[in-house]
């Protein structure tokens, strides 16, 4: 669930709303609004276009280790 989508998919065919969501380990993925957040997850964006929130992913996203990981890691 956490992998971006492909950009080679032809976006102006999806009319489907989308939402950002993040986990406990602030991992991003795309969710459809219309649908129930799966346990864990939480929606960080309105609903959206497929492109927006990819968008919103980059520019948030900058560091893809989970957050466990990134924690122990600054540990001395």
């Amino acid at each position: 669930m956490t992998q971006i989508p492909s950009e080679t998919t032809d976006d102006t065919a999806d009319s489907t709303r989308y939402v950002v969501v993040t986990n406990h380990e602030e991992q991003y993925s795309l969710w459809p609004a219309h649908r129930e957040l799966p346990p864990g997850w939480q929606a960080r964006t309105p609903p959206a276009g497929r492109q927006t929130c990819l968008d919103h992913i980059r520019e948030h996203w900058s560091d893809m280790r989970p957050l466990s990981l990134r924690e122990r890691e600054q540990r001395p």
